[in-house]
């Protein structure tokens, strides 16, 4: 049944609240909401019951990162070519890390290519070393297959809308349906199906975590993101557990906690008026501060010395001390992150970076931490993260006015070590907590860059390389091809871009198969898969 569909003339809650959603978003909006929905109920018939934990932890690298100096080929023909196409951007060989297949031996794609990590990423190598990381090439939004020449026949069928805009791209990207306007992104669809009284038994939270803010990624007609800091739930201060007669999740007797009291009191039969908004606003208020407090005391056992506790340390802790009684320990062998002072950390190593990437990846690692029956009882989570700027046009290499690509204060390698170190942490923190094999981090982009330089840096480009860390990825080996390094090359749009020969759409249904959504139901979360070769790209175990 379209849950849109109800029998006239009754007005439920529920109901309420969904058409006041919907009168303001519009005609097409609604319309797009309802195909989305019809997509996701015909899968849902069908979705077989999860078993096990499995985690989704997209990583996206806000402003289209410039993926042609993240992964380099090193064999001669073709690191010559991007010497010579890069200019002032290109990194000298000698500075690049290479790959290895299995101890000191190159590795070698079935084109003959070899390749070496930024010199900033020597912990990334040490995963793919590891078989824990996967490499996909030339990877982008399609609407279908794209060749140089239909490309410059200027069809719609074969350019994404707004090819090239961030905010567009984003959206094509994290929806992966670029050729109608979605009101879901493929996260939110997959969560739509999955959840359920047998794969989340527990509806304590949302199975959709951003630790990034709002995200079209997460959005879901069924399913609702739930957004955190990387120091927990926000709360509204002063409404900790209490003993009120009226809700004991609120105490005290100050204005604010008057305000709230009287906010959740809104209901029919407390307030005496048949007021369904009134009522609807009381259940949210008190389901939020439920939840968080809910959240927040479930990932308590793991502050470490860096964290402080969600809303803030006491007047006391901060007289005991930054770490007043917190003595768990992430063992990611990082150094400089724990201080040997601390009691219990007389070897200095673990932790996670303390930058925008690794505080939210941190967070992420504490909610898979506290997942089980114990706490939040989920067998299903998706998480978003967001690090911002990508957008390289100009000092991209640039350290003092001069071209220094291998200098480890520019703005490009400062962005890729933050990625090095923080995704390498994460990695070794769910081995720490038995969960490598149940977690699969990935990154995503506006779009790659511009092989030619600008001079100062890279303009937007098309389609770009991403990594999958994570113990169920067949790692070790790159996927899909490295595209022909010629401006107005065979694989270029002429401006040195390349043209995608991987779709969103299949990067995120391997993704998606390896979560657990069936085969059978593909379709319905990705409508252009069956446009292309393949709908699995073989890099999930």
């Amino acid at each position: 049944m379209n849950p849109f569909l109800k029998a006239p003339n009754i007005l439920t809650r529920r109901s309420f609240l969904r058409q006041s959603m919907y009168a303001g978003a519009g005609l097409s909006a609604a319309s797009n909401a309802i195909r989305d929905l019809r997509l996701i109920n015909s899968a849902m018939a069908t979705q077989p019951a999860l078993t096990g934990y499995k985690a989704l932890v997209c990583v996206f690298l806000s402003g289209g990162n410039d993926s042609n100096n993240w992964i380099v080929p090193t064999d001669a023909t073709t690191f010559d070519q991007y010497t010579t196409i890069r200019g002032n951007l290109a990194l000298p060989s000698s500075s690049l890390l290479p790959m290895y297949s299995t101890g000191t031996t190159p590795y070698q794609d079935s084109d003959g290519h070899t390749f070496g990590f930024h010199p900033s990423g020597a912990r990334l190598r040490t995963l793919f070393g590891e078989d824990k990381l996967a490499v996909l090439f030339n990877v982008g939004t399609l609407v279908r297959p794209t060749t140089r020449a239909q490309y410059n026949s200027g069809l719609a069928a074969y350019r994404p809308p707004q090819l090239f805009s961030h905010s567009d791209q984003v959206t094509q990207w994290q929806t992966s349906i670029p050729d109608q306007p979605p009101s879901t992104g493929w996260g939110g669809r997959v969560a739509d199906l999955v959840n359920g009284p047998a794969s989340n038994p527990s509806t304590s939270i949302s199975m959709s975590v951003s630790v990034a803010g709002s995200n079209t990624f997460e959005v879901g007609n069924q399913i609702a993101q739930y957004q955190v800091s990387t120091s927990g739930a926000v709360v509204l201060a002063g409404t900790l557990p209490g003993s009120t007669t009226a809700d004991p999740l609120i105490a005290g007797t100050g204005a604010r906690a008057r305000a709230l009291q009287a906010i959740n009191n809104l209901t029919p039969a407390q307030s005496g008026i048949n007021n369904l908004q009134r009522a609807a606003l009381a259940d949210v208020t008190k389901n939020a501060i439920a939840k968080g407090e809910l959240l927040n005391t479930n990932i308590a056992a793991s502050l470490d010395p860096t964290d402080a506790p969600a809303g803030g340390y006491t007047n006391a802790q901060q007289t005991a001390g930054f770490a007043a009684g917190q003595t768990f320990k992430w063992n990611t062998g990082l150094t400089g992150i724990y201080n040997t002072s601390m009691t219990g950390f007389t070897d200095g190593l673990g932790g996670f970076p303390n930058t925008t990437l690794g505080t939210q990846l941190k967070m992420v690692a504490r909610l898979i931490k506290a997942r089980g029956a114990g706490g939040f009882n989920m067998k299903r989570q998706i998480f978003f993260c967001n690090v911002g700027g990508y957008d390289t046009h100009t000092s991209q290499v640039s350290v003092n006015g001069t071209d220094q690509p291998t200098n480890a204060n520019g703005a490009h390698y400062k962005l890729l070590a933050e990625v090095n170190d923080c995704m390498f942490a994460f990695q070794r923190a769910m081995e720490q907590l038995g969960e490598s094999s149940n977690v699969t981090a990935f990154t995503a982009s506006d779009f790659s860059r511009t092989l030619p330089t600008n001079s100062q840096g890279s303009d937007h480009g098309w389609g770009g390389h991403h990594i999958i860390v994570g113990g169920a990825v067949k790692g070790g080996q790159t996927y899909g091809h490295l595209p022909t390094f010629a401006v107005n090359g065979p694989d270029d749009t002429g401006l040195g871009r390349w043209i995608p020969t991987l779709a969103v759409d299949q990067y995120s249904a391997t993704l998606a198969k390896w979560f657990g959504v069936d085969a059978s139901e593909m379709a319905n979360i990705f409508p252009n898969l069956g446009r292309f070769s393949s709908s699995d790209l073989g890099f999930m175990l």
